[in-house]
């Protein structure tokens, strides 16, 4: 029998995405995600979307490629999936991407090195196109029996599927009797601290924690967003279910010192790094080590000349949902809306006015990872060289100056 909790999910995800009538709704999803996908099909449709494509990844094709061509064409990316992405970007169409682990052993045995240099199912497009707020789009979890193994491994395989469900359910708030209006009060209250955030105009971020001493300069105009987005044609969207956190884009010239990973980092294509330190210097990363899959973030970052520095830096507060379950979800979307994090590559145009748009980062990657905990102290400094405390044991500690 169908299960409703996937039309329930679905029908968030659309009134995340906002689609609109006339509209494509493109579709990133991976083979046993197919129900979910489905049902974001009727919902979509019910809104009158014209078309919904859902071209399924196959991670275990990725591995073919990866164990079997030739490793310098490993970075091709075929010329109609970047054009399908600007093509959305054109239409001001909109896309909805499902997150979520369905092969967790896809690569296993794979060199690292060699498996983070097919991006895929990732194309640089896409970062140009959420950049310039073309399109309205969302991100949301799906459930998968593979994906509650890998969280729950203690659990029977049955127990672990539902406990994944009752743990997605929570955090999205589904549980609420309204779950739209609960985001949209949600998006709400992150909005005004970021523009609590913005107010402070700090010149930079000192971040201190177990493993960790970073300073983060930000650009003259840098702003703070949270919550909702608003397309360049005025149509607002929620681009991330769940989103606990704010963020700007910083100075890429301007990031120093070192910093450890609080949670495994997962990559796009199930790739798990764990225990990611990195050290800065001038802005770029010039040390990165890890206890497992090193190669893989070794490779991406090495993948262009904005790949080694930072496109976004993100605050959470310990008012969210995510953190107080204490769960390693191994998915950035939840992981990173856990905690605080630090992103390498792409940044967003969207984030500072028009006369620092072109200091903002530019590359093919933008890469999340976890660097926040209740250890971790997060202190602003003014261009006076003010040091101005911002969290402290995940509370905000601003105050309209």
């Amino acid at each position: 029998m169908p299960d409703e909790r996937f039309k329930v999910l679905a029908e968030l995800a659309v009134h995340g995405a906002n689609i609109q009538p006339g509209q494509v709704v493109g579709v990133t999803t991976e083979l046993g995600q197919e129900e979910l996908v489905r049902e974001v099909a009727v919902a979509a449709y019910a809104r009158g979307a014209i078309f919904v494509d859902a071209p399924y990844f196959d991670p275990w094709v990725k591995r073919e490629r990866v164990l079997n061509a030739a490793p310098d064409t490993l970075d091709h990316v075929p010329q109609w999936l970047a054009a399908r992405m600007a093509t959305f970007g054109d239409r001001a169409d909109a896309t909805i991407t499902l997150v979520g682990v369905v092969a967790p052993n896809a690569l296993e045995g794979v060199d690292p090195a060699l498996s983070g240099r097919d991006r895929l199912p990732w194309v640089k497009e896409r970062g140009r196109v959420i950049s310039e707020r073309l399109i309205n789009w969302t991100i949301v979890p799906c459930p998968h029996p593979a994906w509650s193994q890998l969280v729950f491994p203690e659990l029977p395989p049955d127990e672990a599927y539902e406990r994944l469900w009752e743990q997605l359910w929570h955090v999205l708030r589904l549980d609420e009797p309204d779950p739209a209006t609960a985001w949209d009060e949600r998006s709400d209250a992150l909005k005004r601290s970021a523009q609590l955030l913005t107010e402070q105009r700090f010149d930079a971020l000192e971040l201190e924690g177990p493993g960790t001493e970073l300073t983060i300069g930000l650009l003259p105009t840098s702003t703070w967003g949270g919550g909702g987005f608003v397309t360049r044609n005025g149509l607002p969207h929620l681009p991330n279910i769940p989103t606990e956190e704010v963020f700007t884009s910083p100075d890429p010239a301007r990031t120093e010192g070192h910093v450890t990973a609080t949670k495994p980092l997962v990559l796009r294509d199930g790739t798990i790094v764990r225990g990611l330190r990195v050290r800065f210097a001038g802005g770029r990363a010039v040390e990165v080590e890890a206890d497992e899959n090193a190669g893989a973030i070794k490779t991406q970052v090495a993948s262009d000349e904005g790949a080694a520095r930072l496109g976004e830096v993100a605050l959470v507060d310990r008012q969210g949902r995510i953190g107080p379950l204490g769960t390693v979800f191994y998915d950035t979307l939840l992981d990173e809306n856990s905690a605080s994090h630090i992103a390498f590559g792409h940044g967003f145009a969207f984030a500072v006015a028009d006369e620092d748009v072109s200091r903002v980062n530019d590359s093919g990657i933008h890469i999340d990872f976890m660097i926040g905990s209740p250890e971790l102290e997060v202190t602003g400094v003014t261009p006076a060289g003010e040091r101005v405390p911002v969290l402290r044991s995940g509370d905000w500690q601003l105050e309209q100056r």
